[in-house]
């Protein structure tokens, strides 16, 4: 109940709030976000089960995190939608990426942010151990990859290709689109974090800093 007391003081105060998560209990607090200024942020990614146990396997399944973000804007809270990470040849697929923003788009999210992994010293041998090839596969899109403040990222090219096939299905479909940490900003249609849907209120608070000035190589 940590979350939920944090989230109660601050809109005691009309605090906007902007809650980041992968867990359908975000539901939960519904009557504590619709005192204030709220927006949901929901990771979702990927529209296969089978795939998202592999990448996150303690994370709630899609659907259940779907049905979460049903509920949260049917009780007029507004909720964008983060792919992330987005891992190349795993849940880079564009027809799966078509589905999932056509679901999202009828759910009624607003924005779409996606990122590609950025990974840690030893993620290839701790991690995705139940599917040696798929490792594997993803281990060598990484080997002329960059390394900044601890993380390995995609070569810049890469993540420009990736950006460039998702953004267009994104546009499609009406919503807002921005990529998070990956030095390509200027395909960014609104704030990556989310906060474009409460900024007018959140700048009374801290002023026009941008929250998106993150480090990337």
């Amino acid at each position: 109940m940590i979350t939920r007391k944090c989230a109660e003081v601050l809109a005691k105060h009309g605090f906007p709030l902007l809650i980041v998560t992968k867990s359908d209990m975000v539901t939960r607090d519904i009557d504590v976000f619709k005192r204030t200024p709220t927006v949901v942020s929901m990771t979702v990614t990927t529209p296969h089960e089978n795939v998202a146990k592999l990448i996150e396997p303690f994370a709630p399944p899609p659907e259940k995190r779907l049905s979460a973000l049903q509920k949260i804007v049917e009780e007029g809270v507004t909720a964008v939608a983060r792919i992330d990470p987005i891992l190349p040849t795993i849940n880079d697929d564009e027809k799966d990426f078509e589905s999932l923003v056509s679901t999202l788009t009828g759910i009624g999210v607003r924005q779409v942010t996606v990122a590609t992994m950025k990974h840690m010293r030893g993620f290839f041998t701790t991690s995705l151990q139940t599917d040696p090839k798929a490792c594997q596969r993803l281990q060598q899109e990484y080997v002329n990859g960059t390394w900044a403040v601890g993380y390995k990222y995609l070569p810049i090219e890469k993540r420009r290709r990736i950006i460039q096939k998702l953004r267009p299905i994104v546009l499609k479909h009406g919503l807002a689109f921005a990529s998070c940490r990956e030095g390509l900003s200027k395909y960014n249609t609104a704030l990556c974090d989310g906060t474009t849907y409460c900024r007018n209120l959140l700048n009374t608070h801290l002023g026009s800093q941008n929250p998106c000035n993150h480090l990337t190589p």
